[in-house]
């Protein structure tokens, strides 16, 4: 093949087209637990995490119910992918090795975000949000019936692999992917650029800026506790009694059961299976979906 213009230029065609059909066949799973915000700037303010408005009896003036303000902010985050194509494979036609690994390059732009999120969620023992304690934690601040300060609980604790179970109903889940600029095609082809003098390579990638942070705790139970019914009744409980400041009940429905690929078996017996470990009645299955998550592996 002729390394002219016309050619890079079909080549850059047919290299951006199998990127993206790359990038539309990436399975992802991280809208299930996270909403997406778009931004406009470097870092997003989420100061109005701290409250969940409620409608209250209209007695007397309006009550304006200011939003409790936070330092809590998510920084974008740049993210890139680059390959590179021999010029002399470009010369001998040699260029059949390509169409794979462009359309692997796509998938891996699509399925980035799934990363983040499971990655920070998997972290989420470890790492605070909005309120200054871990988002997974046994003591998050809030105000009782009477106003007075006390803490609330979204895990039981524990030790082994890490499961999580989910309202996701709500306007906001439980995470926020924050998204400034997608994974967008480029290259590097010119037949007189630097890449291509200097070391004889056509050079093609991608880049986004992105990152993620945590939303509401209230939405979201995080264990290390043996997966089973007991410990499944205990988040479902948890959730579903969890109250907002002012001892304020905030009418959860966990409806999503997320766990890593070792997990699996344990996830479909108690939400799938007819009958418990004890041959009784089955009274978990059907409460909630379960979501397999191989990036939580």
């Amino acid at each position: 093949m002729l390394v002219n213009a016309a050619n890079l230029a079909a080549l850059r065609v047919g290299f951006a087209a199998t990127f993206q059909n790359g990038l539309d066949q990436a399975t992802t799973q991280w809208g299930r637990v996270a909403t997406e915000v778009r931004s406009s700037q470097k870092e997003q303010k989420y100061g109005w995490l701290g409250k969940i408005p409620n409608v209250r009896e209209w007695v007397g003036a309006r009550a304006v119910q200011n939003l409790e303000q936070h330092d809590y902010a998510i920084k974008e985050k740049p993210y890139e992918l680059t390959i590179g194509v021999d010029r002399d494979d470009i010369e001998t036609d040699n260029l059949g090795i390509y169409g794979p690994m462009f359309t692997e390059f796509g998938r891996a732009t699509g399925a980035h975000p799934d990363t983040l999120v499971f990655d920070l969620l998997k972290a989420g023992f470890t790492t605070e949000c909005y309120d200054g304690q871990n988002f997974f934690d046994t003591d998050h601040p809030v105000k009782d019936a009477d106003g007075n300060d006390t803490t609330i609980a979204n895990t039981d604790g524990g030790s082994g692999t890490p499961w999580f179970l989910f309202d996701t109903n709500r306007a906001l889940k439980p995470l926020i992917l924050q998204k400034r600029k997608d994974f967008q095609f480029v290259s590097k082809d010119k037949v007189d650029d630097d890449n291509v003098f200097n070391n004889k390579e056509f050079v093609y990638g991608a880049d986004a800026r992105m990152n993620v942070g945590f939303g509401f705790w209230q939405f979201a139970w995080g264990s290390k506790q043996t997966l089973n019914a007991t410990t499944y009744a205990t988040a479902r409980a948890a959730l579903t009694g969890m109250k907002g400041d002012h001892g304020r009940p905030l009418g959860l429905m966990p409806n999503l059961l997320v766990v890593p690929p070792s997990l699996e078996s344990a996830g479909r017996k108690l939400l799938n299976s007819e009958l418990g470990a004890g041959g009784e009645t089955n009274e978990w299955k059907g409460t909630a979906e379960l979501l397999v998550v191989p990036w939580l592996a």
